[in-house]
């Protein structure tokens, strides 16, 4: 596994160094958080990119308006219960339609060089491996790509020559600043971490939180089930199996500070004592620039970093009895093989059911420890392993669940 992510890492950091103008683009998940800060970035930049597709799950509304300002050659729809209203949104448009689950997976396979792997869940492991499969270039924002088929998925972005450039903020950070050619000489990485929303609750108030107070995260505009992952940490537990496939470092020198301003993305420490950090606004547009114009850079909107009005940086050791999902994600990491899978599976099933008001917060990391406890661990030999190990993880999770209910 060490000789696979050492010889990944030097191969994204040793890619070509030409970039065709104008870049091929395709968005995969365009109407969520992460799709709609690409679309900005590329109306901003519009003469340095061409978009061959975009993809959504069922915001016809927005996808329609999306493809009628960006042109793409082809827009898709996950849910084919909205082709016809697509079809007759982008009417005269010269845009092609397309809906349902194949046809998302078809636009990953069109020629675009550039892909933005930001479809949410494990939703968008087939499609960003049908792109990675190309050998494309991928920017990765979706966790459940390396979280629940990390082993297989890094395999297959080597035997097809494909460039994985991480997108969430905190890897991005460490990807700006990890000496890929001297990784022997790193000591460790920080992810740092905002704490989310209830970081100075105690257990007690965590027992009453709600879906509202949950999505409303204090420093990221993000999506649902990312804004309740951030509050339950698991979001940080993912980052860190996401980091152990990204880099060549091992479990054990992978370490999560919590930073509740969200200026110091994340940092590597060299065997020297030295620490290198990335330093920017809490704003996903810069990690997005930089990999849209990766092996360069590009003008972003974020706003610009004032430390003389921020004046006070705080940091402080994350909580593991109130935030439990990050000793969670941490024994999966060391279990390996399927726990990480079943990790991700039983945690989207059981944020879905508390943002239905089925389960309390805090149901939710118990929800996840009691799948993990009993389903059996497999090594992941393939996709089918993948596959089949998530199916019976959320069975167990949605039975759990029903249990609690009655």
């Amino acid at each position: 596994m060490d000789v696979i992510r050492t010889k990944f890492a030097t191969d994204v950091s040793l890619a070509a160094r030409t970039v065709p103008s104008p870049r091929s683009i395709t968005i995969l998940g365009a109407t969520g958080s992460v799709g709609c800060n690409t679309v900005d970035l590329i109306e901003r930049n519009a003469d340095a990119f061409v978009v061959e597709a975009l993809t959504a799950n069922r915001n016809v509304a927005l996808l329609a308006e999306q493809a009628r300002r960006l042109r793409p050659r082809v827009a898709v729809l996950g849910d084919p219960a909205g082709y016809r209203q697509l079809k007759e949104a982008l009417s005269g448009t010269n845009v092609a339609v397309a809906a349902g689950p194949d046809a998302v997976i078809e636009a990953a396979s069109r020629p675009a060089e550039w892909v933005m792997a930001a479809i949410v869940g494990a939703a968008g492991l087939q499609p960003t491996l049908t792109a990675v499969r190309r050998g494309a270039t991928v920017a990765l924002a979706n966790k459940e790509c390396l979280v629940s088929a990390g082993d297989v998925f890094v395999k297959e972005v080597i035997a097809h020559g494909a460039t994985l450039l991480p997108v969430d903020s905190e890897h991005s950070a460490i990807f700006q600043v990890f000496d890929f050619d001297n990784a022997d000489q790193v000591g460790r990485i920080i992810l740092t971490a905002s704490g989310g929303p209830f970081r100075e609750f105690t257990l007690k108030q965590m027992e009453k939180v709600t879906p509202e107070q949950a999505v409303a995260h204090p420093n990221w505009d993000m999506g649902a089930k990312i804004s309740v992952d951030s509050a339950t940490m698991m979001n940080k537990g993912l980052e860190l199996i996401e980091a152990f496939h990204l880099f060549p470092i091992a479990e054990d020198r992978i370490d999560i500070l919590v930073h509740p301003q969200s200026v110091i993305h994340s940092m590597v420490e060299y065997v020297d004592g030295s620490v290198l950090a990335q330093l920017g606004a809490p704003d996903m547009r810069t990690p997005i620039a930089y990999a849209l114009a990766w092996p360069k850079r590009m003008a972003a909107p974020a706003p610009r970093l004032d430390l003389a009005e921020i004046k006070t940086l705080t940091f402080g050791a994350p909580d593991t009895d109130r935030f439990p999902a990050l000793r969670l994600a941490r024994e999966a990491l060391k279990s390996g093989g399927s726990a990480p899978t079943a990790l991700n599976a039983a945690n989207e099933v059981a944020v879905h059911h508390f943002l239905d008001r089925r389960i309390d917060f805090l149901d939710i990391a118990d929800v996840v420890e009691e799948t993990l406890n009993a389903i059996s661990i497999i090594r992941l030999a393939s996709l089918d392993d993948v596959a089949e190990t998530d199916a019976e993880a959320r069975h167990i999770a949605e039975d759990l669940v029903s249990k609690a209910r009655r």
